[in-house]
């Protein structure tokens, strides 16, 4: 589903020039829920960004369901990110003075598929991710774990080949958490949804399937739950 070859990204401070990606080699399967932690500064933020086309890499490729993400023009990886590419983001970033069902059909204005199959999407998708009943009601009225429930529908609407999500929990208290994170197992398990999720949050890793370890711009470790060392590879990376 995605792969990534030889990925490098640098940032240019004036004169002088900041390598955060140090030729990142990564495959990620269709159906994988693939955790990315490190350290604050690691990269693993840069690297979700360049998955889902927000950034280009300096160096390197990326490949998402054998589409050439770095190679497209721009209006061609907007076009692909709207269509193939869900995000749900730390803040949630809705529009506060809109419904929940307008902040979920926000993305099908957008491509002209605001459809009454769509509405049917919606509604469904609503009552998936426990607001059944708060269709109409506006976002800001909303605690944080529901603005992040409509962030999740919203991303999902689409039916985006891949899910990404950075830091989804950062907001929320550990019991809010602990619920966008259920749902975003049922998601993955029920839809065989794709999802990469950078955290930095060990409560939140556990839920994924295979623990990437960001250290200095590289992966220092990459674990699986099916790894019988899984437990002391983690250990080891957060001493």
């Amino acid at each position: 589903m995605i792969q990534v070859n030889n990925l490098t990204k640098e940032f240019l401070q004036g004169q002088q020039s900041t390598q955060v990606l140090k030729g990142i080699d990564l495959n990620i399967k269709e159906g994988e829920f693939v955790a990315i932690m490190g350290p604050s500064g690691s990269g693993k933020s840069t690297l979700l960004q360049l998955l889902g086309g927000l950034d280009l890499p300096t160096d390197g490729d990326i490949e998402i369901n054998h589409n050439l993400l770095n190679k497209m023009k721009e209006k061609e990886r907007t076009i692909f990110r709207r269509r193939n590419i869900g995000f749900v983001f730390q803040n949630y970033q809705l529009l506060p003075t809109l419904t929940v069902e307008e902040n979920i059909a926000f993305p099908l204005h957008a491509d002209g598929k605001l459809t009454n199959e769509k509405a049917k999407t919606i509604d469904e998708l609503i009552r998936s991710v426990g607001l059944e009943g708060l269709n109409d009601k506006r976002v800001n009225l909303l605690s944080g774990g529901q603005q992040q429930r409509v962030a999740i529908a919203r991303a999902l609407v689409n039916n985006p080949t891949v899910l990404l999500a950075d830091e989804p929990t950062g907001n929320l208290d550990r019991s809010m958490a602990e619920e966008i994170l259920v749902l975003f197992s049922k998601f993955h398990r029920e839809n065989k949804q794709t999802i990469v999720m950078v955290t930095h949050d060990i409560f939140a890793a556990g839920f994924a399937d295979r623990i990437i370890l960001f250290r200095d711009g590289a992966i220092d470790q990459d674990i699986s739950r099916r790894d019988g060392d899984y437990a002391k590879h983690l250990a080891n990376f957060m001493a």
